[in-house]
């Protein structure tokens, strides 16, 4: 009776142990699939800043006295390459900031693509419609992986959530994570003036 009573209480615990492991990793599994999004985000973004130097000594060549315009875009890509936010600690404002700044590099790029129109050599050149191919392109693939990114965090934010998975994420310290939001304004498109 004694070794029938213990057989029954290791079970119990070689129970309770694996879905403890498997509550674990599955979790575990979420977290690492949200960082690799995140990653891409931030890849995205990083093409779209590497692209913007090339940009604008192309756009320099033709329109020299759009100085203003080509200052602002270089600002706005030094700020939003500045900041840098760890997303498995990052609260709603900390990724609203970081929206912003590159919120701000997109309208400062929407002017300096607004500029060709006022240079009809600089339309034609190959260069310049290259690389606005290349943004245009890197632009989809920011919004895609974002998209990917929210989906991620939506799939580890219900894990942890969920019972019984919720026990062990109290347990071990997992925290929801934030999501990108559309910055506020980001409704009204950009008015371009010259």
């Amino acid at each position: 009776m004694k070794n029938k009573t213990l057989w029954i209480v290791l079970g119990i615990i070689a129970v309770v142990i694996g879905w403890v492991a498997i509550s674990y990793n599955g979790i575990i599994t979420k977290e690492e699939s949200t960082d690799k999004a995140w990653a891409n985000v931030e890849s995205a973004y990083q093409r779209r800043a590497d692209l913007i130097p090339n940009l604008v000594n192309t756009v320099k060549g033709y329109a020299e006295h759009e100085k203003e315009t080509l200052q602002a875009v270089t600002d706005a890509r030094s700020k939003a390459t500045s900041i840098n936010i760890d997303p498995s600690t990052a609260t709603p404002e900390q990724f609203a900031q970081w929206a912003d700044a590159q919120q701000q590099v997109g309208s400062a790029l929407g002017r300096l693509i607004a500029i060709s129109e006022s240079y009809p050599n600089l339309k034609a050149n190959e260069n310049f419609r290259d690389l606005q191919v290349q943004l245009e392109g890197t632009e989809n693939r920011i919004k895609t992986e974002r998209d990917r990114y929210n989906e991620a965090v939506r799939e580890f934010n219900v894990k942890i959530r969920r019972f019984p998975a919720n026990i062990i994420a109290n347990i071990f310290g997992f925290e929801r994570r934030a999501m990108f939001e559309a910055s506020e304004g980001a409704e009204i498109a950009p008015e371009v003036k010259f």
